[in-house]
């Protein structure tokens, strides 16, 4: 008798009718195998006590076409709180249960709606829903992060810090453990919220519990978070997820591909040992930014879905209604808008929202990315919607009318038949945990209460973790797409080329460049030196003060000197610390690893697209020039540009300008180079290939550009 390898069919009541007070009948459910299931069961997830159906409460029969039929009946009940039954429909592959292994186990989920009689006014607005072919599964991320204020000194402390620190108490020790409680005592089944704790932040706490600043009132602050980081949904996973994270906070797309790995590697150190719990597989980049060449490093972390800001995934379509100066971006450069076309834009209203948005893209998927060597990786991008997650962050219930604007997304669907049964929508809604209203005692307490009574009378949404969606909804591996790259509204409104962190890069000094091309030139120390003697006892220190310097908040506040000197105090620290090592490596001829290459940006942005003026759009050069900074210990001997156009591939030397004039007293600075583009060449991919004088040679990664 052949063992069953998959579920065929389910089938179940979409509802069936209950009492005022949630007393249910009983019900049947039926499913088909392609084969006998050596273990069949249903399981009832009720909140608090979910029912488990095995054994004889399972009827099971070979059909004459040859596949097995099971039925069971759900017995009556009674769920107080207004909520769907969740049913798990299983079986083993394993005969042998004692050797079964968690993927031997072949799930599958359905839900059953307890229509109760209309009660109340809201339910009288969602009485179609039960024609509608869906609902809309939404999560709520807060992230907390507070930078070293010093990079050379972990104990600077001062008043302005214990002010700092201590307005956020609450923040830091027990108002996320008050939402989470909300969601279990109001039984909603899935919800729970993802949250990102740079390690910065989480020393700095060690550091008044253990010293007992801030009046003392950070003793003990983990044991609130810790004692309910144990919470389990329905499905098992984390209430509290803590999201994987770099551990200085670092911009993701613009630091190396080892340094990723290692900022995220230690953050999950950090997360076990404070809060007792593994960090997530699921990525929230600080500052929300994403770029594709990102993703075989969040690969090799161990990172299986990562966050992005949604109006990234709508800008890469074809056919994007660019909304123009509202938008505070530039059009997307044409490259990028490559995902087909969508029918279902949708303007919000009664919140700001500067351009217009497709409810049917909201939903996690697979993005992809090719490397210079021709290597497709891919990983899942899950979408924290911009505009309602901006006025979420205001303040929730009063800031944000979430019947309305969620249902404003719901009501389009239904219009354009956009629900997808298999890959229903889902988004986030982020903001920091402990800023503004989105990160107030009122926000975590009394605006998660209304939440949670809206949620039991409104059976549209449900608020759900990234974990339980993804485990009952995985999307498509086989289906990739592209996101364009970005970051948040809040960081100069989140543009491609990361123009936060570039500020003044049209000036004959920019002090953002400066620490790029600072910190270029320490990467290239640190590593090396690494490759080669990775015990080296001067190491350790060295790459701490090259992951603190990566912090992005260095570069957030530029004009300010404190925060331009930071990277070149870091660096200059560690130069010092490897300065004899490094001589010595260079003299024997022992440098074995390539130059680092900064990430290239392009001037103008949109080549023969559009550009910016004064509060207008203009018409830009169709003249383009690619950047980087490239640095090597050994010295460079050559950085070429390799474009990749449609009539094969063509190799540019590119000008070397020498080291960037650094104006913060910087021991080492990386060369600033620049090569043109082919004006006309429509749409390229190019990278660049440095060669040092050692014959090591790094190629970087694969960009992507449309030269009009």
């Amino acid at each position: 008798m052949a063992t069953f390898t998959r579920l065929l069919a389910i089938d179940c009541p979409v509802e069936i009718p209950c009492e005022p007070d949630g007393s249910h009948p009983s019900f049947p459910v039926r499913f088909v195998a392609d084969g006998e299931i050596p273990f069949p069961q249903v399981i009832v997830h009720i909140p608090g006590s979910p029912l488990l159906l095995k054994g004889d409460a399972i009827q099971g029969r070979r059909t004459p076409a040859g596949t097995w039929e099971y039925g069971t009946l759900v017995p009556g009940g009674k769920i107080s709180a207004a909520i769907p039954l969740t049913l798990q429909i299983e079986g083993c592959l394993q005969a042998d249960i004692g050797r079964a292994r968690g993927e031997d186990w072949i799930k599958a989920f359905r839900e059953v709606r307890l229509v109760r009689p209309p009660a109340t006014h809201l339910e009288s607005q969602v009485a179609l829903w039960a024609g509608a072919d869906g609902k809309i599964y939404f999560g709520i991320h807060k992230h907390m992060h507070q930078p070293y204020y010093n990079t050379i000194d972990r104990n600077d402390w001062d008043g302005e810090k214990d002010q700092i620190f201590g307005s956020r108490v609450g923040n830091y020790t027990d108002f996320i453990p008050a939402a989470v409680r909300q969601y279990i005592e109001g039984g909603l089944p899935h919800a729970g919220l993802s949250t990102s704790w740079s390690g910065s932040l989480i020393e700095q706490l060690d550091r008044c519990a253990d010293e007992e600043l801030c009046g003392g009132r950070f003793s003990g602050w983990n044991q609130p978070l810790r004692e309910l980081a144990r919470a389990r949904t329905t499905l098992g996973n984390p209430r509290i997820g803590f999201s994987a994270f770099g551990f200085f906070h670092p911009l993701m797309p613009l630091i190396p591909h080892q340094d990723i790995v290692r900022q995220i590697r230690w953050h999950r150190d950090v997360i076990r040992r404070v809060f007792g719990v593994e960090a997530s597989r699921v990525l929230f980049p600080p500052e929300t930014a994403f770029h594709v060449r990102m993703i075989p490093a969040l690969v090799e972390a161990g990172v299986e879905g990562v966050i992005y800001d949604s109006i990234h995934r709508f800008r890469a379509c074809i056919d994007y209604p660019y909304a123009g100066l509202s938008e505070g971006m530039l059009p997307p450069n044409p490259a990028e808008q490559v995902n087909p076309p969508v029918d279902d834009w949708l303007q919000l209203h009664n919140i700001w929202a500067g351009s217009r948005i497709s409810p049917r893209l909201l939903k996690p998927e697979y993005v992809g990315y090719e490397d210079a060597d021709g290597q497709l990786h891919r990983i899942i991008a899950v979408p924290a919607e911009r505009y309602i997650g901006n006025e979420d962050a205001r303040g929730g219930f009063g800031a944000l009318q979430y019947p309305d604007v969620l249902g404003q997304v719901y009501d389009r669907l239904v219009a354009t038949g956009g629900f997808d049964p298999i890959h229903p929508p889902f988004f986030l809604l982020h903001s920091d945990g402990d800023n503004h209203g989105g990160g107030a005692d009122s926000y975590y307490k009394h605006n998660t209460g209304r939440l949670v009574e809206w949620l039991r009378r409104d059976p549209r949404f449900e608020l759900t973790t990234v974990e339980d969606y993804l485990q009952r909804f995985p999307p498509d591996p086989s289906r990739l797409v592209h996101i364009e790259p970005g970051s948040w509204a809040g960081a100069d409104n989140g543009d491609p080329q990361f123009k936060k962190w570039f500020s003044r890069y049209d000036q004959p000094y920019s002090p953002d460049l400066n620490s790029w091309a600072v910190l270029t030139a320490y990467q290239n120390q640190v590593h090396s030196l690494e490759y080669r003697e990775p015990e080296h006892p001067a190491l350790a220190e060295a790459i701490r003060l090259l992951l603190t310097a990566e912090t992005s908040c260095y570069w957030y506040w530029t004009g300010q000197r404190n925060w331009d000197q930071q990277v070149t105090n870091a660096a200059n620290l560690g130069n010092g610390l490897l300065n004899r090592a490094i001589r010595d490596m260079v003299a024997e001829g022992a440098d074995r690893l390539g130059p680092t290459i900064f990430p290239p940006w392009v001037t103008p942005e949109n080549p023969g697209g559009k550009c910016w003026g004064q509060g207008c759009l203009l018409d830009a050069p169709t003249r383009a020039v690619v950047h980087t900074f490239v640095a090597d210990i050994s010295g460079l001997k050559s950085v070429v540009l390799v474009l990749r156009l449609p009539g094969g591939e063509k190799r540019v030397a590119m000008h070397n300008y020498g080291p960037y004039p650094s104006q913060t007293g910087a021991r080492a600075t990386a060369d600033y180079l620049t090569a043109e583009l082919p004006a006309g060449a429509g749409k390229i991919r190019y990278f660049i290939e440095a060669e040092d004088q050692r014959g090591n040679v790094t190629r970087g990664t694969l960009e992507r550009m449309y030269l009009a």
